[in-house]
């Protein structure tokens, strides 16, 4: 178990706060056959979720137990499970000499993951900067995260300046009260928005403004369980869930199958990273707004990783690595470098 933490090219500025690098805890495991397997845990602690130390703590009280019966005890936070979760998958499918997403979808052949671009909060001029870097690398779909006095400013400055084909998608993370969001959203549906991620705080207002709206609605931070999502598709709060995997703490992403799902990073390293990109191979293509791109290009906001492959990426496509279990290799000195 090992907190670390990734430094990010330029402040990551969100309605919720700024980060200037994102900590987190690799955690590796050894099965009874020597087989490692890797896992890592993303604090949520600007979304009011565990912090690094607890998360830490209980990945530590975890190992500390993983024997026998007690292995079959999940720690109680999500980014410690999902951790868990990874690591046992990962050393599952290195013994078995398969790739994980194999484990998760067999007979299912691997595709590359499209993914959108994602935009933090500045000023116009400044999104539209970071929008043209995106699109200089092949990107199409740009998410703007929004909640601040320039909402409006910020997404008239990227269609303007990148034009009908891009697709935008809007991201509150529950800042707005209703009236905001349904005055906002009401303002930008004629630029043609592509959905819009927790434009407000919980399901009611959800419901409420879905009703009042034409703009598609996804959830993110209200719903995180299959009982949720059932709760959420109930009462037609939204019209589907992004899924973390720290936030959900498994390697299930269908939430049950009450709700379309796809995924998104919690500003992952790559062990998050590529577990979700086999993740993704367990979930449909295509939605109601046609392909479906998933926020898993987050490692572009960094400016190092600890994995011995390098970037991930290849323009807007995620690969799934080459190899067994995740397909993941760790850099020991880049880890010894950014080890907190």
């Amino acid at each position: 178990m090992i907190p670390y933490a990734l430094p990010f090219r330029q402040p990551y500025v969100t309605s919720r706060g700024s980060l200037t690098r994102r900590e987190m805890v690799l955690l590796r495991i050894w099965t009874e056959t020597g087989a490692a397997g890797l896992g890592e845990a993303v604090p949520l602690s600007l979304r009011g979720g565990t912090g690094l130390s607890e998360v830490a703590g209980e990945l530590e009280a975890w190992g500390r137990g993983a024997t026998g019966e007690s292995a079959e005890t999940p720690p109680r936070s999500a980014p410690a499970r999902a951790a868990v979760a990874m690591a046992l998958a990962d050393a599952e499918g290195r013994e078995r000499e398969i790739p994980l997403h194999e484990l998760l979808a067999p007979g299912a052949v691997p595709r590359p993951v499209p993914c959108n671009a994602t935009l933090t909060t500045d000023t116009p001029e400044r999104v539209l900067e970071q929008a043209r870097s995106w699109a200089a690398a092949g990107f199409s779909v740009f998410k703007l995260k929004l909640g601040s006095s320039d909402d409006i400013a910020q997404v008239e400055a990227v269609r303007s300046g990148l034009g009908d084909e891009a697709a935008i998608r809007l991201d509150a993370n529950g800042s707005w009260d209703l009236d905001e969001a349904l005055e906002i959203l009401t303002s930008l549906e004629s630029l043609g928005i592509e959905l819009a991620e927790q434009p407000v705080g919980d399901l009611d207002s959800m419901a409420a403004l879905r009703a009042r709206t034409g703009v598609t609605i996804v959830a993110d931070e209200s719903v995180s369980t299959p009982e949720e999502a059932e709760r959420a598709a109930a009462a037609g709060a939204c019209d589907a869930v992004t899924v973390k995997l720290s936030k959900i703490g498994s390697l299930d992403a269908t939430l049950g199958g009450h709700l379309p799902t796809y995924l998104s990073s919690a500003l992952d390293g790559p062990v998050g990273i590529a577990a979700a990109a086999h993740v993704a191979q367990t979930l449909p293509r295509t939605g109601r707004w046609g392909v479906i791109s998933h926020g898993l290009a987050t490692e572009r906001l960094f400016s190092a990783t600890i994995a011995e492959q390098g970037p991930l990426l290849r323009g807007s496509m995620l690969p799934v690595p080459d190899g067994n279990g995740l397909g993941i290799t760790i850099d020991e000195a880049a880890l010894r470098a950014h080890r907190l």
